[in-house]
């Protein structure tokens, strides 16, 4: 199968969670990207200057307040030509503006809120098959935070509680937007302690990777398989090729469930991780190392 030529960037996100600010509490909804980091990045794996941006507020209940937020970390960074979609329902991601819009746009972001918002207004529609044909044809940037980020595999992770996982039927799985397969995606992943709700996510699914995204942290997908750690923080990988006995289709809904042979790797920046081969490597030179001790083979 061909590699796609465009690139994933997956970021764990710290900033609007898809709900209205309450105003009795003193919780702020900030972007975080450690100085602007990822945004950065996410604009040099762009291969044009100046380029045509859009952001996508879909997945938020509050998208004029992060679209301004992410206009001005844009505007900071110099890309003037950022621009956002609210697009709100079903019927706006029909309308011509935005499909020409999309054509046209040389990187994508998607903000956080509830990814469930970003499957069921793009699910089979001519705006998310443009974006998955630009994807795998061209040198096209996909980017998403939090429930953008969880969004981008075509199994994803709809809800759950973090306290009750690891009893069978706890998570929540989903039809994600479909850039990338055998991957399961999970955002705010230390700081929440998510490790049980991605662990039962994988095993439910057989040979699948999980994918577990710490606060102000990124990866970026090269090539459908290669996964580098951007940010601050760290990148959980688990994966779920090598289980052999669980019970996880057999016990009732409730009950514990118990997995033999879970593997599972801690990334950190620059570390980076081939999904095809599931092999770990320490940093680029560790990796071209590897191909290039394959060719001679």
């Amino acid at each position: 199968m061909e590699k796609p030529k465009g690139k994933l960037i997956a970021v764990g996100g710290n900033e609007d969670k898809g709900t209205y600010p309450n105003p009795k509490s003193k919780k702020k909804y900030y972007l975080d990207f450690f100085e602007l980091g990822i945004l950065k990045r996410f604009i040099q794996e762009i291969p044009v200057k100046n380029p045509h941006i859009e952001v996508i507020t879909t997945a938020s209940l509050i998208p004029e307040e992060v679209g301004e937020r992410y206009m001005s970390a844009f505007g900071i960074l110099g890309a003037e030509n950022a621009r956002l979609m609210h697009i709100r329902n079903e019927e706006d991601a029909l309308l011509p503006e935005y499909i020409e819009r999309i054509s046209k746009a040389d990187g994508v972001m998607m903000s956080g809120g509830n990814q469930s918002r970003l499957t069921q207004i793009f699910g089979g529609t001519e705006f998310l098959e443009i974006m998955q044909r630009r994807y795998h044809e061209e040198p096209f940037v996909v980017a998403g935070t939090s429930a953008g980020a969880m969004a981008m595999s075509r199994i994803m992770i709809k809800g759950g509680s973090s306290t009750e996982s690891l009893l069978r039927g706890s998570v929540k799985m989903a039809h994600g937007l479909g850039f990338i397969d055998g991957l399961i995606i999970d955002s705010h992943f230390v700081i929440r302690g998510r490790f049980g709700r991605l662990i039962e996510a994988v095993v439910t699914h057989s040979k699948t990777i999980g994918i577990g995204l710490g606060e102000d942290t990124g990866v970026l997908i090269t090539e459908g398989d290669l996964i580098e750690t951007i940010g601050s923080n760290l990148v959980v990988v688990i994966d779920g090729h090598s289980v052999g006995y669980t019970n996880v289709h057999d016990v009732p809904a409730g009950r514990p469930i118990s997995i033999e042979k879970l593997l599972m790797h801690v990334l950190a920046k620059g570390n980076i991780y081939n999904i095809d081969t599931r092999e770990f490597f320490k940093d680029e030179e560790a990796l071209h190392q590897s191909m290039v001790q394959e060719a001679r083979r």
